[in-house]
């Protein structure tokens, strides 16, 4: 714990001033957990640097301390990687925040790491572009988070993940070492492609500070729709016709039997007469008809019923249904974010559903995702509380994924509450160059440490596929 006399805080407040450095009741709560609810303690020092400078010096003087600093963003990740322990430095990005340049020439956007992505979002529009990263978080996640977790999102089948759209980053390294390379170029193949090493590292190799993010042409229209299909291997081959048909694909969300009904009756939202055993939500950006695409799959049998969003509102209401926020008022909700090869995906949600209602007979279990993109989300809550709950249904969960060669993170990344199955999707030659990384770049682990790796409490679990 901090004391009085704690040389670090003086070195912080001789450095930054109490402007930056807050302790004691002023800290906020909201430092204590991400959306996981999973943390429990309060940081001792909280940093809320107002420039890159401020960054560089506050992680100049923790190193020398040798002090773990966690870093934080908007707060929205599922993984526990920005959570404190008791002790830590927690340092704030949201001061750093604002639109720097939209570079129409370029088709680029210089944001700082603060920014929220739904600002970012709207300055490019309202400079004619589209930026193509957007999750449901939009209105509180922000840019630096994004990119150190590498989200995914509702826009991957057309644009890729969030590293997929980064031209260019700044990162302050652990010892205070500024690596500024704002490039806007498309093209630039001079030596190691340094921002994919902080790009999805969960904060562990440096602090992003700045980025360049790629933008693309505004569309001309947006058309939703809601399809009906009577079986999983319905669903893929409408992907499939969806992905030649569609021009400007943008969204393909499958909807499992379960999660749908849930989550539309508790928005009080009704869209067929018969409850759908799946539903897929397509969205497509540019001039075109979605209707004609829509026609050829019911005259294919893909589909058994359809409706197209004929308002903005409705539209909003498909994408309501689809987000299920609905799900956070189960007791206890267990969120899972996995990657599988898209034919296995059925077969894994159904094996897991299964193997959880067997263990408990009264658990809600929604499945639903960005099947397009080889990604689903599983809502499972057994109603009941504990870490030996969490941890059987953990296993469940991942080993099931393990069997099918999959990623048991996809988007929210490994942070704390994945390290122990770091080894189902990853070999132990990758896990062994991924710590020499690390430690080449932050030899006092101060950045974000017991994240993504494994420890004497999470013992690494490597198992034959």
């Amino acid at each position: 714990m901090i004391q009085p006399t704690d040389p670090l805080l003086q070195a912080l407040l001789d450095a930054l001033g109490e402007d930056v450095v807050f302790i004691g009741e002023r800290i906020p709560a909201k430092a204590k957990s991400d959306e996981s609810r999973t943390g429990h303690a309060m940081p001792t020092i909280y940093l809320r640097p107002r420039r890159v400078s401020d960054v560089s010096e506050a992680l100049r003087l923790c190193n020398a301390a040798r002090r773990p600093v966690t870093i934080q963003g908007g707060m929205t990740g599922l993984a526990g990687g920005a959570n404190p322990d008791a002790g830590d430095v927690a340092l704030s990005l949201d001061r750093l925040a604002g639109v720097e340049e939209v570079d129409r020439d370029a088709g680029a956007m210089t944001v700082w790491a603060g920014t929220v992505l739904e600002t970012a979002q709207k300055a490019a529009e309202e400079a004619g572009f589209l930026l193509p990263i957007d999750l449901g978080a939009r209105g509180s996640c922000q840019i630096g988070g994004n990119l150190a977790n590498n989200a995914g999102g509702i826009r991957v089948i057309s644009h890729g993940v969030t590293r997929d759209n980064v031209l260019g980053l700044e990162a302050v390294l652990a010892d205070g070492t500024v690596i500024s390379s704002l490039n806007k170029m498309q093209k630039n193949n001079t030596g190691y492609d340094l921002k994919q090493l902080f790009i999805g590292s969960e904060g562990t190799l440096g602090v992003i500070t700045r980025a360049v993010l790629k933008l693309k042409p505004l569309g001309d229209g947006r058309e939703t729709c809601l399809c009906v299909v009577e079986s999983y291997e319905a669903a893929v081959a409408l992907l499939h016709a969806a992905r030649k048909g569609i021009a400007g694909l943008s969204a393909y969300e499958v909807m499992w039997r379960t999660f749908f009904d849930f989550s539309s009756k508790a928005e009080g939202l009704r869209f067929f007469e018969q409850d759908p055993p799946f539903v897929v939500l397509i969205e497509q950006s540019g001039a075109a008809s979605i209707e004609g695409f829509l026609e050829a799959a019911f005259e294919q049998e893909l589909i058994s019923d359809a409706v197209i969003a004929q308002s903005e509102k409705q539209r909003l209401d498909f994408w309501k249904v689809r987000e299920g926020y609905a799900l956070d008022h189960l007791p206890d909700l267990m969120n899972y974010d996995v990657s599988l090869p898209i034919g296995d995906l059925d077969t894994y949600a159904r094996a897991v559903t299964d193997e959880i209602l067997a263990a408990y007979p009264d658990a809600h279990v929604s499945v639903f995702g960005h099947m397009g993109d080889s990604n689903i989300h599983l809502c499972i809550s057994v109603g009941k509380a504990g870490d030996i709950e969490h941890d059987a249904v953990d296993a469940i969960v991942y080993d099931h994924v393990r069997r099918h060669k999959g990623a048991v993170s996809a988007e929210h990344g490994i942070g704390r509450l994945k390290r122990a199955y770091l080894g189902h999707s990853r070999s132990p030659e990758e896990i062994a160059l991924m710590r020499a990384i690390k430690t080449a770049l932050d030899p006092h682990c101060i950045l974000n440490p017991e994240r993504i790796f494994p420890t004497s409490r999470h013992p690494d679990v490597v198992a034959e596929a």
